[in-house]
């Protein structure tokens, strides 16, 4: 079995859809939404494609309508673009959204597997860097042969004992001085760090659409093509 991992969509629906359709399973590691131009089209997507999804912090902000806690520099972003989400997403997609699991845990090819957004003891807000030593705590705490999280938007795979960590990076987002979506995919008992590019013009087009002051829809338009914030803005 194939099963292809994202993590971190950010409504950014033209990446989603240029994600590589060659696998069995896909799983969506949280961050459906917000930063981006398509939170509803992106929701329907995955609805009808992902075998399994769990919440991430901003689709928790979005809908509940309370604060996401993003890092300083993404702040004020975060707040103005979640009040386009909620007005673009309807009731029922809010509903959805609230409904989805912090954390699943599951069972393929004899292995043990535990999915959630961020980590196992704080699934949508804790931020845990590749070389945290905190995922052996975190590991543990799974209890699993497979551990899988996002929210960093830094792919990495490490071992913790018997347990295998894999982040995939954002699909919606990078953060890695690339501009090029991030998915991970495991087949065969591996996992593989893949990446792809993706009509960014489309989206930052999009982005100018949204009612945006100059300013943040630049700043929005210009994390997606470096993986990096404008110069002056800090990093997380």
């Amino acid at each position: 079995m194939r099963i292809c991992i994202i993590s971190d969509i950010h409504a950014n629906f033209a990446a989603l859809t240029s994600l590589p359709g060659d696998y069995d399973e896909l799983w969506v590691l949280g961050d459906l939404v917000n930063y981006g131009p398509r939170p509803a089209e992106v929701v329907d997507w995955v609805r009808g494609h992902a075998a399994c999804v769990v919440r991430g912090n901003h689709d928790h902000a979005v809908a509940n309508d309370c604060a996401a806690f993003a890092s300083p520099a993404y702040r004020e972003m975060a707040r103005a673009t979640q009040e386009k989400t909620e007005a673009l997403l309807s009731e029922a997609q809010k509903r959805w959204l609230r409904k989805l699991p912090l954390r699943v845990k599951l069972k393929r090819e004899d292995a043990h597997v535990y999915l959630c957004h961020a980590v196992p003891s704080d699934p949508l807000y804790a931020y845990c860097p590749a070389d945290s030593p905190r995922w052996a705590e975190e590991a543990a705490k799974a209890g699993t042969d497979v551990l899988l999280a996002g929210h960093t938007h830094t792919p990495f795979v490490r071992r913790e004992g018997t347990c295998t960590i894999v982040n995939p990076g954002s699909l919606g987002q990078p953060k890695t001085g690339n501009p090029e979506s991030c998915y991970a995919v495991w087949e065969n008992g591996i996992f593989e760090l893949k990446s792809f590019a993706y009509p960014i013009d489309e989206t930052a087009d999009q982005i100018r659409e949204m009612g945006l002051s100059p300013a943040l829809q630049e700043g929005l338009i210009h994390v997606l093509r470096t993986g990096r914030l404008p110069v002056g803005q800090g990093a997380r």
